[in-house]
């Protein structure tokens, strides 16, 4: 598939892309009304106090991690959460500890003794209290929370050890002095007294050293499963999450990608044929030219050609009427049929309206309704179907004069199917029907056939090896792809030429050419002049000498071409 065909697909449908891409734009710019604001608070804690500690080792650096993501998993366990909302006086119900769960989250900084708690409330403060909460009730939980040494012991003997290191730095600089006063005694009394100082100090100062080390290795009991906060909760000033405009945008444009999958999902599934393109890939056949929907209540009101003669569509039919022309520049065509790979295609209604553009040109035709089984023709130029085909081909002593009837159209004449026979295909295919086509060439410059549809019954491929041409009719949008190339197939085997493919019921776009060709529209009767002006309009565009013309010169142009 070529890139154009996708942006043809998305153009195809840009009112199913347009319309997801609102609804879900507009559903998440309600939504976000609804939804109440969400605020978080957060706070990091640490565990162990390895930081503080001037010679830390590797052992109590790996147990402060361990216990970081021990500590992470208990503060959402129930135990720290039922007694955040009792501390806090928060009401059971409606608040539960489960509820609570699924407004904290917790994670541990990787590599790190850090771990973060995050609380998510719609009333920031509650948020923040929360947080609060949270730490104090699990540092409860924690054996520094249970330990029987308060705060003020811990206090108290970290001022000891203070006042221990100070009075230990004084005591060893009186010592230094007193090694001065010494060295510049001028008497044995001053020495000796100097030295009995300086043996005293000494013994102080291992009495205070003993000591200093007991205290400190008491504070250092139990600081590797010890919880300080690092960063304390704090009221957040706005909510979490994106912006509303933010929010119906991505929306927006996923509903818009979903969109654009549901239609080449749809374009996948739809095996129709709807377009030249998909005709000339499939069959390889010419496309001759595409006819819109033509409105009506009765078959005859569609006879276009003939009811509007100046209208657009008529113009559609004249066209193929001309691409006809060109494709049998060289073998000039004298019988031809008309059929489809499936009833309801339009084959009987183009048939129609084709034997009266080329009748329109100023040839002599002849249409044939050859399907035995649903005959339209007749409804179509609202003629007796009483007499027909059926009628002539059974008795050689009946002339194709004496069944055919007249139109509107002087060089127009039709021969209906007649009364419906129980062996349609033997009709066709009998050596009866191979006589009455040569004598129908000798009466018209153009006999044309409308025949059953090609995949229903064989009546279609037994006639088309009688002809010059078969004219295959689809409809856009409606046959499918398997049908039609069977209906190839099946013509190709039985040895037919294949002139080309109508297209049936193409979508109209836009209405310029429409404006174009309807401001020459007769207007109604009005007086004896109005109706000389209004024939003198409703003669054909492009007459058969001009179109003849042209036709050569492409053949000239072909010949040349050949020759380079």
């Amino acid at each position: 598939m070529e890139l154009r065909h996708y942006f043809n697909i998305i153009f195809k449908w840009w009112w199913l892309i347009v319309i997801a891409a609102v609804i879900a734009g507009a559903a998440a710019f309600l939504g976000s009304l609804t939804t109440p604001r969400q605020y978080q608070s957060r706070a990091t804690l640490m565990v162990g106090q390895v930081l503080q500690n001037p010679n830390p080792d590797v052992s109590g650096f790996s147990t402060a991690q361990a216990l970081a993501q021990n500590y992470s998993e208990l503060v959402r366990r129930e135990p720290v959460l039922r007694g955040t909302l009792d501390a806090l006086g928060l009401p059971q119900p409606p608040w539960d500890w489960a509820i609570l769960q699924g407004m904290v989250s917790s994670r541990v900084v990787p590599g790190t003794q850090l771990f973060e708690i995050a609380v998510l409330d719609n009333q920031p403060q509650r948020a923040k209290d929360l947080a609060q909460e949270l730490i104090n009730q699990l540092k409860l939980q924690s054996p520094a929370g249970t330990d029987t040494q308060t705060d003020t012991e811990r206090q108290f003997m970290t001022t000891q050890a203070e006042d221990l290191r100070t009075n230990i730095t004084k005591a060893q600089d009186e010592i230094r002095q007193l090694d001065n006063v010494i060295a510049s005694a001028t008497s044995a009394r001053q020495i000796q007294d100097a030295r009995t100082r300086q043996d005293s100090l000494r013994s102080q100062v291992s009495s205070w050293q003993a000591t200093y080390v007991g205290l400190q290795t008491a504070l250092q009991q139990g600081t590797t499963n010890f919880i300080s906060v690092v960063e304390q909760p704090q009221v957040p000033s706005a909510p979490v999450g994106t912006s509303t405009s933010t929010t119906v945008l991505i929306a927006a444009a996923i509903g818009a990608t979903l969109a654009v999958g549901a239609a080449f999902l749809l374009e996948y599934l739809d095996d129709t044929v709807k377009s030249a393109d998909d005709v000339r890939q499939l069959t390889q056949l010419a496309t001759l030219g595409g006819v819109p929907n033509i409105s009506g209540e009765q078959l005859s009101d569609k006879l276009i050609a003939l009811r509007q003669p100046r209208s657009p569509v008529t113009e559609d039919y004249r066209m193929i009427r001309t691409n006809m022309r060109f494709s049998t520049i060289d073998n000039p065509l004298r019988t031809m049929i008309v059929t489809s790979p499936n009833p309801g295609d339009g084959k009987s209604l183009t048939t129609a309206n084709l034997a009266v553009v080329l009748a329109q040109s100023g040839q002599r035709v002849i249409v044939v309704d050859a399907d035995l089984r649903r005959p339209m023709l007749h409804r179509i130029f609202e003629l007796d179907d009483k007499v027909g085909l059926t009628t002539i081909l059974p008795d050689p002593a009946i002339h194709v004069s004496d069944v055919w009837q007249n139109t509107p159209i002087e060089n127009l004449k039709v021969i209906t199917a007649g009364p419906i026979p129980p062996n349609p295909a033997d009709m066709l295919g009998s050596k009866r029907m191979g006589q009455l086509i040569e004598e129908l060439r000798t009466k018209a410059e153009i006999v044309i056939f409308d025949t059953p549809p090609v995949t229903a019954v064989a009546d279609a491929s037994i006639l088309s090896v009688r002809v010059d041409g078969v004219l295959l009719v689809v409809r856009s949008g409606r046959t499918r792809r398997s049908p039609m190339q069977h209906s190839k197939d099946i013509l190709a085997t039985a040895g037919a030429n294949l002139l080309g493919v109508v297209m049936n019921q193409v979508p109209t776009r836009g209405k310029s050419y429409q404006y174009y060709y309807a401001q020459d529209e007769p207007g109604e009767s009005r007086g004896l002049l109005g109706n000389v002006r209004n024939r003198r309009k409703r003669q054909p565009r492009t007459s058969a000498p001009q179109e003849q013309a042209a036709m050569s010169q492409t053949k000239v142009q072909h010949e040349q071409q050949s020759s380079r």
